[in-house]
């Protein structure tokens, strides 16, 4: 049996994968199984944002799983307190603001709409087309997009999507609402930016109405937009995030973090999660926390525009779009899923093809200018 009829042989067909085999990272780097190195600017999907197999979150797992793996929800762990705490004052919500932790974004997502449902009972959901949420029932219903909804329907009664616009934001909240989830940054259909105005459009709806107004942060927080909310730089504050991808840099986890006005909602045995911020997860996310400093923000905002106004210039490119590290480019003729492929082959580069014509890149927080410079030099060479 060949290598890839061996590979694919006990693995369901839920992924397009690439025919390699990756062993080992190192910050922007990748090792395949022959000993190739590529540069990474899809970061496993904005999971790795401080990089493959950063130091302190490796020291961490391993002190962290050397003393306690898992007691279970029933029992505190130092870990899930600190982290819950850091959490809950990074999040900007206010004070009296809480953190129920899960195992990844999509679970963070149906915590989410189970306590706006809670709060408002039978309200409607309201989220925006073009979003993403997860895939799970709940999740799946608040994502607008036929080719993930129509294999698995009837989904979940009572929502509602509209266009990412102020008007139609402020056209369909009403009494019956019990909440709008947006992504500030939307980027699984190619990093689209609502901007200011339709995130204050969501918060009046929501405050006339006493809807929650919960913000999708799973890939546009922790830093990856430059600031360490997606929100941030809107003055918009929601009622309730979803965090996940990069908190534990690579280990599954994600937080469902209430603001004052539905932390309470939850009550012992509405919800729960056999796994969900184990102390392995937890400690590691400490860790990527403490990396994600001012300094590093702020370095991601300058090479963000510096990744910008090189994108702009390469052949074939028609629109940039995003900030910080996480950007699209529209290409012009040139079929993005394949230049996918070319990338890994002919220049060892790792990318993600968002469309046909679009490709999205997400490089670690903590690459260098060099080391980001040779990346996009890569790239150049496969669109000359």
């Amino acid at each position: 049996m060949s290598g890839a009829d061996a590979r694919d042989r006990y693995l369901t067909a839920n992924y397009a994968r690439q025919p390699v085999v990756f062993v080992r990272g190192e910050g922007a780097r990748l090792w395949d199984a022959e000993g190739h190195e590529y540069l990474d600017l899809q970061t496993g999907l904005a999971v790795n944002s401080v990089g493959h197999c950063h130091p302190a979150v490796v020291t961490a797992i391993r002190e962290q799983a050397a003393s306690l793996i898992h007691v279970g929800n029933l029992f505190y762990t130092e870990p899930m307190v600190a982290l819950s705490e850091r959490l809950a004052l990074a999040s900007g919500l206010g004070d009296g603001t809480k953190v129920f932790f899960t195992n990844s974004g999509t679970e963070a997502v149906e915590a989410a709409l189970k306590c706006a449902r809670k709060r408002r009972r039978g309200g409607t959901i309201v989220s925006l087309q073009r979003g993403f949420h997860g895939r799970t029932y709940g999740a799946l219903s608040a994502t607008p997009q036929e080719s993930k909804q129509a294999p698995f329907a009837p989904l979940v009664p009572g929502f509602v999507s509209v266009e990412p616009t102020a008007e139609a934001i402020s056209g369909v909240v009403d009494q019956e609402t019990a909440a709008v989830i947006l992504e500030p940054v939307q980027g699984e259909s190619g990093v689209y930016d609502l901007g200011p105005d339709v995130l204050r459009a969501a918060r009046e709806a929501c405050d006339a109405h006493g809807a929650a107004l919960i913000f999708d942060e799973i890939q546009c927080g922790l830093g990856r937009t430059g600031d360490l909310w997606g929100w941030q730089r809107s003055g918009v504050v929601p009622d309730a995030m979803t965090v996940a991808k990069a908190l534990a840099g690579g280990l599954p986890i994600g937080a469902f973090v209430a603001g004052p006005g539905m932390a309470e909602v939850f009550e012992p045995g509405d919800h729960g999660s056999t796994f969900a911020g184990g102390p392995v997860q937890c400690a590691a996310g400490l860790a990527v926390m403490d990396v994600v400093s001012d300094d590093l923000l702020a370095g991601v905002r300058e090479l963000g525009e510096r990744m910008t106004a090189r994108l702009a210039e390469l052949p074939g490119v028609v629109a940039v779009r995003g900030r910080g590290f996480m950007q699209a480019i529209d290409l012009d003729g040139v079929d993005a899923i394949a230049l996918v492929g070319r990338a890994l082959r002919e220049q060892r580069l790792v990318l993600n093809a968002t469309g046909p014509g679009t490709v999205r890149l997400l490089p670690p927080l903590t690459i260098g200018p060099a080391v980001l410079d040779e990346a996009l030099d890569r790239l150049a060479t496969l669109l000359a």
